[in-house]
């Protein structure tokens, strides 16, 4: 299964996830094809839905020291349901969706998961930090919602034009 991230403002980014019902090879087949993608663009997560798949599945990877991601710390989250949150944090966050554009974005500091794993097995999971966060920007992609629509009007306006900028320097460049 060859996966490639899409790309802000494909309208498929929008759409909304479905919950998984079947813990099959399918779904596994999606998770392992997910997992090389996300580390080849450098990401710390990734939604199913960004690579063109409406399901409710997402993976993390949060770096160790010295930006090393070990495959032993992939989390893989299908249906996914905070029970709880606390505290706000704000973070510079980016995307794969949305290349090379960072924004302070504010989030929950604390939260606790509920989910379920490739099996189907329920589970549950009490984050913070920087772990909270990717949750909690990987959760958003489910529901259709990029970290860029939480932006202020005026930032948002700001962004499209700098991105319809970048957008037409990389088209040049590949000329």
């Amino acid at each position: 299964m060859k996966l490639t991230v899409i790309e802000y403002p494909d309208r498929k980014l929008k759409e909304k996830s479905i919950r998984v019902e079947k813990f099959d090879k399918e779904l596994h087949e999606l998770l392992d094809a997910m997992y090389p993608v996300m580390i080849e663009s450098n990401g710390i997560g990734l939604a199913a839905i960004q690579v063109g798949y409406a399901k409710e599945v997402l993976i993390l990877n949060i770096p160790e020291e010295g930006d090393e991601q070990s495959v032993e710390n992939l989390i893989e989250i299908i249906n996914p349901i905070i029970t709880q949150k606390s505290g706000t944090t704000v973070y510079q966050e980016g995307c794969l969706s949305v290349p090379q554009f960072y924004e302070d974005i504010t989030r929950y500091e604390n939260i606790s998961l509920n989910y379920q794993d490739r099996d189907g097995n329920t589970k549950t999971l009490e984050a913070d930090g920087l772990l909270s966060i990717a949750i909690q920007h990987e959760m958003d992609h489910l529901n259709g919602i990029l970290f860029i629509d939480k932006l202020s009007y005026s930032r948002r306006k700001k962004f499209e034009k700098e991105y319809k900028r970048m957008q037409k320097e990389k088209k040049t460049s590949r000329k």
